[in-house]
């Protein structure tokens, strides 16, 4: 009698999610806070199950380059020697058996189901001596004898915290900036925490929920004490939504800064996916302003009207080049929102994968285009009106370089507000902001992941005389 033919276990959905998304995040530059959400929809995930695998693919993804440290120590032999499906799989493997409180049988003998669904019968035997290899010794242990290969102190960060060292130098400087130099691994620590997620309610539009927990600085942001934000976001039908605090504060800024008189015009000019444009737009429908938000990409600018869908009003969504809408608008707006495109630093609690996918060589051509979209947008400012020049990076090129050039570019006839003074006005309790001086009169604002509990965004206000 002939035996059944084998067939493996199945990989449990979960992991299977995980890893499908760390796959497509290094195969193919996906998306993680785009492409898990679909998949555990379509895999129907429980809500237990949602969460393993939210945890295992942020968590992984957070940590990938000291796992890859620890995964060439036990494997001897260095990363880019190993089939890239593979890698993931151990990568995989190795944050369940260092960071998380999955059993190590489960870990490894999940790790090798995976491995056999996508890699050669060598290459299942390979992952099963790595992982065992991993589970003989303590994450303690693991960790001092990683970074006993560190050869510089930054390299040493760059190994314990899992930032690229380029990046870790660039957060120094922006700290430095401050006098601040001694958080720099609080705030590395704090890319690597999983964060809350934070929601606003648009003003005049939703009330906060009765277990809303208020946030600390926004007049309009909370968090949900229990429950599901999905739920509460599609019963409001879009007048809350998941945004972060410190966005929501950028937004406030510019709406903040003067009284505003009605019919006043306001521009949005780099608008997708829409977050802040749509907190702009419930700003100016209850003081009678007018907002136009312009978005150059058209899958992002469609994303921005569904995004302004829930406001009243009609906000016009175009789809010009914002670098040339001074030229072609001059003078036509009272205040202008400059969301630039940026290398996203800001956001690695969120999205984790940026840190090894952006490299120090993107940061010029973003600076670039950072300034021309200033200068356009400050051309097409009427006198006396104000421009919030804002990034989702504290990286110093990024944010105080771009605004102080400009500055001397347009001489007299731009003013640096004190952006820090109308954030402290716009917040429910005082923000310590350390030293937001410039060279110029007037301050900048860049807010912090471990000191606020915000993304790293960075604000300025400025005026044209």
């Amino acid at each position: 009698m002939n035996a059944a033919p084998y067939t493996p276990a199945p990989v449990q959905p979960s992991r299977r999610v995980a890893f499908d998304v760390i796959s497509a995040v290094s195969r193919d530059d996906a998306y993680a806070n785009l492409l898990l959400p679909t998949l555990i929809r379509r895999q129907a995930l429980n809500t237990a199950d949602a969460g393993l695998a939210t945890e295992l693919t942020y968590g992984t993804l957070r940590m990938r380059g000291y796992y890859d440290r620890v995964i060439a120590l036990a494997a001897n032999r260095p990363v880019s020697d190993i089939d890239p499906d593979i890698l993931d799989v151990l990568r995989l493997g190795a944050h369940q058996l260092l960071a998380t409180r999955v059993a190590q049988h489960a870990a490894v003998n999940e790790s090798v189901t995976l491995a056999r669904s996508v890699g050669s019968r060598s290459a299942v035997g390979f992952t099963n001596g790595v992982l065992r290899t991993l589970s003989r010794s303590t994450p303690e242990e693991w960790k001092e004898r990683v970074l006993a290969t560190a050869k510089t102190t930054d390299d040493r960060l760059a190994t314990e915290h899992a930032h690229p060292a380029w990046i870790v130098r660039a957060f120094r400087q922006a700290l430095a900036a401050e006098g601040r130099t001694d958080e720099l691994e609080d705030l590395l620590a704090a890319d690597n925490a999983a964060p809350r997620v934070n929601l606003i309610a648009l003003p005049g539009l939703a009330s906060l929920p009765d277990d809303a927990e208020r946030d600390t600085y926004s007049p309009f942001g909370f968090v949900l004490a229990s429950g599901d934000p999905d739920t509460a976001i599609r019963h409001e039908a879009g007048r809350l939504r998941v945004q972060d605090e410190g966005s929501q504060i950028a937004a406030l800024a510019l709406t903040r800064a003067r009284p505003i008189a009605e019919g006043e015009r306001w521009l949005d000019l780099c608008a997708g996916p829409g977050g802040k444009t749509a907190l702009l737009g419930a700003e100016a429908a209850l003081s009678g302003a007018h907002l136009t938000a312009n978005e150059v990409v058209p899958a992002r600018a469609e994303l921005v009207r569904r995004a302004v869908a829930p406001v009243p009003g009609d906000i016009p969504v175009t789809e010009l080049d914002g670098t040339t809408i001074g030229e072609m608008q001059p003078e036509s707006y009272d205040r202008i929102l400059v969301d630039a495109p940026c290398t996203g630093l800001g956001a690695l609690r969120r999205r984790p994968e940026a840190r090894w996918r952006k490299t120090a060589k993107d940061v010029g051509d973003l600076t670039k285009l950072q300034q021309s979209l200033l200068l356009s947008a400050f051309a097409a400012l009427k006198p006396g009106g104000v421009l919030a020049y804002v990034t989702c990076s504290p990286h110093l090129a990024e944010t105080r370089s771009v605004v102080l050039d400009s500055l001397r570019r347009l001489g007299d006839g731009a003013e640096l507000l004190d952006t820090a003074a109308v954030v402290q006005s716009v917040a429910r309790e005082p923000i310590d902001l350390g030293d937001q001086q410039t060279e110029r009169a007037g301050t900048t604002v860049q807010l912090w992941p471990h000191r606020h509990g915000t993304d790293a965004m960075f604000i300025a206000l400025i005026t044209k005389v």
